[in-house]
């Protein structure tokens, strides 16, 4: 009976263990399936601010806290307006950080191009890191003023 519920301890243990290392893959599948209705997609409320003329230059923002891990983000203007944001650092450790940041960073760039600002709307279902990018994105802008 001991060895029986050891035994019976054990597959649960490992069952469990297992359970957790593919949650990540699982919430990938999950997005991809899902992917043509975004739940991460962004309200796409932000409208583009006029007279708002930057420094040309690339500038590089401040490293934020995102919970998960760190976000920073470059942004390069030319013209005076913002043409690109690239990410610099965000969360990726984890596979779920790796699929939520998959959809919500290209979000985050383009309405900041669009918006001409670093204050974009959050990406629901990525919160922390929308916050962060908000962040460093600022930082970065204000040098370009």
């Amino acid at each position: 009976m001991k060895k029986t519920l050891i035994a019976l301890a054990a597959v649960v243990v490992i069952g469990g263990y297992v359970l957790y290392q593919n949650q990540g893959r699982f919430f990938l599948i999950l997005l991809a399936q899902h992917r043509l209705s975004n739940p991460f997609q962004s309200s796409g409320n932000t409208a583009p601010a006029t007279n708002i003329s930057y420094k040309n230059g690339t500038y590089t923002g401040s490293v934020e806290d995102a919970f998960y891990g760190n976000v920073q983000v470059q942004a390069t203007i030319t013209g005076g307006k913002i043409t690109d944001v690239q990410f610099l650092q965000y969360p990726h450790d984890a596979l779920r950080s790796q699929a939520i940041n998959s959809l919500a960073m290209p979000n985050l760039r383009q309405e900041a191009i669009t918006a001409q600002i670093a204050q974009v709307d959050v990406v629901s279902g990525a919160t922390d890191t929308s916050n962060a990018f908000v962040q460093s994105l600022q930082t970065a802008l204000s040098q370009a003023k």
